[in-house]
């Protein structure tokens, strides 16, 4: 790249357009592409596959409520979807708000896609997948060096996302995709079906991310919580620990060393205490029988990445810990629980000088290959 990087947010986010699938899915599924649902309220909602999302009186419009409660503006839940955060709609929009921010680079994840991993059929999920691809193609378009996509796989099948993985690798020039951390299928990232997944993704140099979405899958802890804050605590950490277990643990790591994978939006204070103990586990081999030959904290540091929040106040100790380009940030805009303006500075001044490009930006280069 011919750009000179010193800011990246690793986890951005679009807001999609609500007819997005009816004009970029493959015309064969048309008639049951994702559609927007209005309710009696006035409320937007999207359906896939039959199932409506959200649930429940909200509609989207949260989704694009950056700032709206922290700067005491229009309360969020009263918002529309189109009335969201343009740059979540717009690329022209989002390079103003980069430059706002100080920030170089966005790798971008979706909003309404998020909902795909709920689809049953596996050649519709790889048809709306195929869709939101190409439509986050376009998006980028403009901006090549500084707005990046992560290709979305349609997990339901892994022959459907290895071939969507060559697709958005060859033919849309993406580096990087996105799972859910939950179990498709009922299946863990350990199982070895999955194995050609992974083999593809190292043979294409394509990196992986772990994304969570509030909603639309079996979740860990989500049915102790009904409360919805409840829920987004426990799911998205939960959810990416026991991926992360699955990854290094469960030996897919050591079996594809040279895939990298980023745990994203879950926290980051967790995964030094997660790697200790998965240590000490395989430490004490002659009791708990460890499946896999390499200590997982250097497993790790070889290939993992883990992205934090800019309020999170243990970011210094952990990038002394696991190493500052091990660490990821992330600034989730558009949504409501993101952070715009201003996170890059958030993230800066909890850092001592020698760390603060290593983790505002090193991490991400080497996560993603920008180079």
């Amino acid at each position: 790249m011919s750009r000179t990087y010193n800011v990246i947010d690793a986890d951005g986010h679009v807001l999609e357009p609500l007819d997005l699938w009816e004009k970029y899915i493959d015309p064969a599924f048309r008639e049951r592409a994702p559609r927007c649902h209005i309710d009696q309220r006035g409320n937007e909602h999207m359906i896939f596959e039959g199932r409506i999302f959200p649930g429940g009186e909200r509609g989207l419009g949260l989704s694009g409520g950056v700032g709206t409660a922290k700067n005491h503006q229009r309360p969020p839940w009263e918002m529309k979807y189109y009335e969201g955060r343009k740059g979540g709609f717009d690329p022209h929009a989002r390079i103003a708000d980069l430059d706002l921010d100080g920030i170089d680079a966005v790798f971008l994840y979706p909003s309404l896609a998020l909902n795909a991993g709920s689809i049953q059929d596996p050649p519709l999920a790889a048809a709306v997948c195929r869709a939101y691809n190409r439509w986050l193609a376009d998006f980028c378009k403009p901006y090549p060096e500084r707005l990046f996509g992560a290709a979305q796989l349609p997990m339901q099948s892994v022959e459907l996302a290895i071939g969507e993985m060559r697709y958005a690798r060859k033919e849309l020039g993406m580096r990087s995709g996105f799972v859910r951390p939950n179990r498709y299928n009922g299946r863990s990232l350990d199982d070895p079906a999955y194995d050609p997944l992974w083999a593809e993704a190292q043979e294409l140099d394509f990196a992986i991310g772990l994304h969570e979405g509030i909603g639309g899958m079996p979740a860990m802890g989500a049915e102790r919580f009904p409360n919805v804050g409840a829920r987004h605590i426990v799911c998205h950490t939960m959810e990416m620990m026991a991926a992360a277990l699955s990854l290094i643990w469960g030996g897919v790591c050591e079996r594809f060393p040279k895939v990298r994978f980023a745990f994203l939006e879950s926290g980051g204070g967790w995964m030094a205490a997660w790697l200790d103990r998965m240590d000490r586990h395989f430490d004490e081999s002659q009791v708990w029988g460890p499946p896999i030959r390499t200590r997982p904290s250097e497993i790790f540091r070889r290939q993992c990445w883990i992205s934090f929040e800019p309020i999170e106040g243990t970011i210094a100790s952990m990038a002394e810990y696991l190493g500052p380009n091990k660490i990821l940030w992330a600034t989730d805009y558009p949504h409501l629980d993101g952070f715009f303006p201003g996170a890059p500075a958030m993230i800066a001044q909890k850092l001592p000088p020698s760390m603060r490009r290593l983790v505002l930006a090193q991490g991400a280069i080497e996560f993603y290959n920008l180079r």
